[in-house]
């Protein structure tokens, strides 16, 4: 697990925009392709803005650039809670991403029907081989959770790689998610975090020895070396 924290806000997103950047060229160089997972939720907007900006746009070929959702509310297509809504504005639109290459979740079923579909698709791009994603991006929840990986939900217990409905009390919501097995696949993954509100989770996650998975499941992100690493702020981090 690798840590990495900064100052302010802003140099957490030139990171995590440049660690994105490299990733994709490597994925590129090596597969001719770069399959990236968004977070959802208002963290990353700042990134998704800033990876469209003048600044970043021409450094990443984002016509061999596909890309995925983490986790989606189970909401109409339209309906503003969608993380994919906010993305389209602030990073597709913007950088005129083609509809071929963007991954969205289907709710027009029901919440089984939609995970399933979705893990139809992404094995269909993937050539029903191992799904790994090249970069994952995660965010945190002031509960420890990451993606839809809320605490105490049945998805906790998945160990198959796929993607699930689950039925979140707290939010009153079914969500889809990437279980964790599937996001443990990727060749990167990477949690942005900042602002002390986040403090807590993230002690709870990387240091507090007490609890389980169960009560904070951003702990089931594998803390491999090199493979997960964290972008956060030095209030995000100050129980460290």
């Amino acid at each position: 697990m690798d840590l990495n924290i900064y100052n302010t806000v802003d140099e957490v997103m030139n990171a995590l925009a440049t660690s994105i950047c490299h990733a994709s060229e490597l994925a590129i160089k090596k597969r001719g392709q770069f399959n990236l997972v968004l977070s959802g939720g208002s963290s990353p907007r700042k990134l998704y803005e800033l990876l469209a900006s003048k600044s970043y746009h021409n450094k990443i070929a984002w016509n061999k650039t596909y890309f995925f959702f983490g986790d989606e509310r189970f909401v109409p297509e339209n309906d503003p809670q969608r993380n994919s809504l906010m993305v389209k504005e602030v990073l597709f639109d913007p950088l005129k991403i083609k509809k071929s290459h963007i991954f969205n979740v289907n709710t027009t079923g029901s919440p089984e029907e939609a995970a399933h579909k979705y893990e139809e698709a992404i094995a269909a791009h993937f050539q029903n081989k191992t799904v790994e994603f090249d970069f994952v991006l995660l965010g945190l929840g002031d509960n420890s959770h990451t993606a839809s990986l809320f605490p105490n939900t049945s998805v906790l217990d998945e160990t198959e790689a796929a993607i699930k409905s689950v039925f979140v009390k707290e939010v009153e919501m079914y969500r889809i998610t990437m279980t964790a097995p599937l996001i443990n696949q990727a060749r990167k993954i990477a949690f942005l975090v900042f602002g002390e509100e986040k403090s807590q989770a993230v002690f709870h996650v990387l240091k507090d020895l007490s609890g389980s998975e169960k009560q904070y499941p951003a702990r089931l992100i594998i803390k491999e070396q090199k493979k997960v690493q964290w972008f956060l702020d030095k209030k995000a981090a100050s129980r460290l």
